[in-house]
């Protein structure tokens, strides 16, 4: 059985990160890939982007939402919320509206168009879920679900908040 010294080392005698390993990288991986994938979808079917999506995703569970409501939920930058809002605002699936409390600000908000095309894709990337997770049976699932709980709430004791 391999013990600690048979570990790879840098020059300095510590250990190597290796990336096959490295749990925050091989999450990243596989999120930019499940994240590709479905975009792919929606891109080809309704010609949406990922952070067009995201926006809309995140609409469909609340709104009115202010655009940076929007950078807070989908931990995505300012510029780029901005564009994908932009976007829809062109393309008529969003409306915007000055906060009756707060003049700077605008809230956001499906038009009708807005709200037929998310309950269009929300089903479709349910359905693509559903396909990725059958790969697990249902307690590796629930483990699963509980594990990324778990984690985000240490990175939130991590972080200090």
């Amino acid at each position: 059985m391999p013990g600690p010294r048979d570990r790879p080392t840098t020059q300095n005698g510590g250990p190597m990160l290796q990336l096959d390993s490295f749990i925050p990288y091989r999450i990243n991986v596989l999120a930019k890939r499940i994240s590709k994938a479905l975009a792919t979808r929606y891109q080809e079917q309704f010609g949406i982007s990922v952070p067009e999506w995201r926006v809309l995703a995140i609409l469909g569970r609340e709104q009115p939402l202010s655009s940076n409501d929007l950078v807070e939920r989908s931990q995505m930058d300012k510029a780029k919320v901005s564009r994908a809002v932009a976007a829809l605002v062109d393309r008529g699936f969003l409306s915007r509206a000055v906060h009756p409390d707060d003049q700077r600000l605008l809230q956001l908000r499906f038009t009708a168009a807005g709200r037929a095309l998310y309950e269009r894709i929300a089903p479709l990337a349910l359905a693509w879920q559903q396909q990725l997770l059958d790969a697990l049976p249902p307690d590796d699932r629930a483990a699963l679900t509980r594990l990324i709980d778990r984690m985000e709430e240490r990175l939130r004791e991590m972080d200090g908040v």
